[in-house]
């Protein structure tokens, strides 16, 4: 019994029917339609409700990120995108529009596996209310980590970014995963201006806000699964921003 509903939108054919035949080993996601442009794209996410989309980025009508700005405030259940294309030009923008993850075309088997698995993962801690995420899926944005791996991440599976004065770098500490470090580079500035929900409240922690519970004795006091940390100190110099931005 299929447990998630798919829905792809593609003019390419070929690609239409590679990702439809991988579909069909995965039992658990049902396919429920296919669009080839845009205009029946809109039509058949409207009519599926479709837990995982596969969109085209660049269709004869339109651009995948056309379609999803125009039906912005039609898409009201915890839609998941993975933009489905092979020019990966297109990364930035796919990610800046907060897409669940990108697929290139030609894809390896493994490459949609790993992405329907973290699907899976992420539906499987939301049902069972392991940490409140209040905007699915949240903000999407690219990092490097030392080693040079590109990772793609996920502003709701993020509680804080901690700064390693030993490495000289810092990390980002997730609700399921093992902490991850940053390449050298990645500066505070940048993390806070693309990440608009975090706030720095310390040379050394830059927190999720949607994880804050409350402020206390100067410290930040965080929800599960970061309930635990006792040293989120607010310093001097961060304390009004923080305080303005969590509307004390």
């Amino acid at each position: 019994m299929y447990l998630y509903k798919v829905a792809i939108v593609d003019d390419d054919k070929l690609s239409l029917e590679n990702l439809s035949f991988e579909l069909e080993k995965h039992p658990d996601f049902k396919l429920e339609g296919v669009a080839h442009n845009g205009k029946q794209g809109k039509k058949l996410i409207t009519k599926v409700h479709p837990d995982l989309l596969f969109l085209d980025v660049e269709m004869p009508d339109m651009t995948g990120m056309d379609l999803l700005q125009d039906m912005r405030d039609a898409i009201t259940w915890p839609m998941k995108v993975v933009f489905y294309t092979a020019y990966d030009k297109y990364m930035i923008q796919a990610i800046r529009e907060s897409a669940f993850d990108y697929l290139l075309k030609p894809f390896e088997s493994k490459e949609l596996e790993n992405i329907l698995e973290r699907f899976r993962q992420q539906q499987k801690n939301t049902t069972q209310g392991a940490w409140p995420i209040r905007r699915p899926g949240g903000q999407a944005f690219m990092v490097f980590t030392p080693t040079n791996e590109m990772r793609v991440l996920h502003s709701a599976d993020i509680g804080l970014f901690r700064h390693s004065s030993e490495r000289k770098l810092w990390e980002v500490i997730f609700c399921n995963e093992p902490p991850m470090c940053l390449r050298r580079g990645m500066t505070a500035e940048i993390i806070t201006k693309n990440l608009t929900n975090f706030v720095q409240i310390h040379q050394s922690y830059i927190i999720n806000l949607d994880y804050l519970m409350l402020i206390k004795d100067g410290q930040c006091l965080m929800y599960p699964p970061f309930d635990q940390l006792t040293d989120l100190q607010i310093s001097k110099k961060y304390k009004k921003q923080l305080q303005d931005r969590f509307c004390l």
